[in-house]
């Protein structure tokens, strides 16, 4: 079975706030393509927030067999913060995110119902701030081709959504193409079809 070559991410950063018996929850999102970034966006906002009660937290990165999560309660009771931060991550199968909520408290306890749902009501105000956007795993292959089949070839690539990131034109012209890893085949055949099986994959 082939894995697939998309996955769904934030698009763009979001900053919410919410207030609930006097205490303060602010989310924020931001996208991180692997665990260090997400922990240098971490390390960042504790330093920012660092008079906050708490900074829960939330990750996931990479995607398929390559999925890493962490979530974080930062000192809440267990359970109540940052698994629900999670959960909503997870429940829309976002990757590619770090979602942190800063709490500062307001002097009202809350309980552990009415934290869990503070926590998953700002995380879930804030991916929604955020946006939620399609992205695709792509791979960059080499493609040579005569000249006369040039127009012809970056037509196809064009048409099969690919795109062509480097041209260089001599005796005959390499190009760059950068691809979704599930359409590389069918690009390869077309290419092959359209050109008379001139062009080939360098």
């Amino acid at each position: 079975m082939q894995q697939s070559d998309s996955y769904h991410t934030i698009r763009s950063e979001a900053c919410t706030e919410i207030k609930i018996k006097g205490s303060k929850f602010i989310g924020r999102a931001f996208a991180c393509e692997d665990v260090a970034r997400a922990q240098e966006i971490l390390n960042r906002i504790r330093k920012e927030f660092h008079d906050a009660t708490h900074n829960c937290y939330a990750y996931r990165v990479g995607f398929g067999k390559h999925l890493v999560f962490k979530y974080s309660d930062d000192g809440e009771p267990s359970g109540t913060a940052g698994r629900p931060i999670y959960d909503q991550l997870k429940g829309q199968d976002l990757t590619n995110v770090i979602l942190i909520v800063t709490r500062y408290y307001g002097g009202t306890k809350l309980g552990t119902g009415g934290l869990t749902h503070a926590y998953s009501t700002s995380a879930a105000n804030t991916i929604k701030q955020a946006g939620v956007i399609e992205q695709y795993v792509t791979d960059r292959i080499t493609v040579a081709v005569q000249l006369a089949d040039y127009n012809v070839a970056a037509r196809l690539i064009c048409q099969i959504g690919a795109k062509i990131v480097q041209s260089d034109f001599a005796d005959r012209v390499t190009l760059v193409v950068e691809i979704r890893i599930s359409l590389r085949e069918k690009l390869m055949n077309d290419l092959a079809n359209v050109t008379s099986g001139r062009a080939r994959i360098v």
